[in-house]
């Protein structure tokens, strides 16, 4: 497999919708809402969408933006990858580490000087992949919410 990374097209719009939907299988309508509100310009995240190919078959994607702060990191606006997903038929034959050198190439050229991303505690499949391509742990965080009651 000779893998390719370039900016997302309107003809990757099927095939990137179809991939989210693996990565994050929970609500599938939602994801065909965002990918027509993003490709219509109405969603300010992602800010870039990189996608994968082998020749012209998309086989992966990484969604980027900038970041005003990141964990452990040591600057302001960090590149960050916001979602990372390659077909499973195609792992372990370069493309995701594409995707990875891209996305810092893309934060390269926006001045940052620092790349990160987040992974569930639980997904050693992600953390493997994440560390295999350069990413030091930073740590874990465990996150809280707390409704507000609206005032009478």
């Amino acid at each position: 497999m000779t893998v390719t990374t370039r900016p997302i097209t309107l003809a990757d719009k099927q095939a990137w919708l179809e991939m989210r939907v693996l990565l994050w299988p929970e609500n599938p309508h939602d994801h065909r809402i965002e990918v027509g509100r993003w490709f219509a310009g109405e969603l300010a995240e992602p800010q870039a969408v990189i996608i994968a190919a082998d020749g012209a078959k998309p086989v992966g994607f990484a969604e980027l933006s900038i970041r005003a702060y990141a964990e452990k990191c040591d600057t302001r606006n960090v590149a960050y990858l916001e979602g990372w997903f390659v077909l499973e038929t195609e792992r372990r034959r370069g493309a995701g580490r594409a995707l990875i050198e891209a996305g810092k190439q893309w934060g390269r050229k926006l001045g940052c000087s620092e790349f990160a991303s987040d992974a569930f505690p639980g997904n050693k499949v992600s953390i493997a992949a994440h560390l295999a391509t350069g990413f030091e742990d930073a740590g874990v965080i465990r996150c809280f919410k707390q409704k507000i009651q609206k005032q009478d």
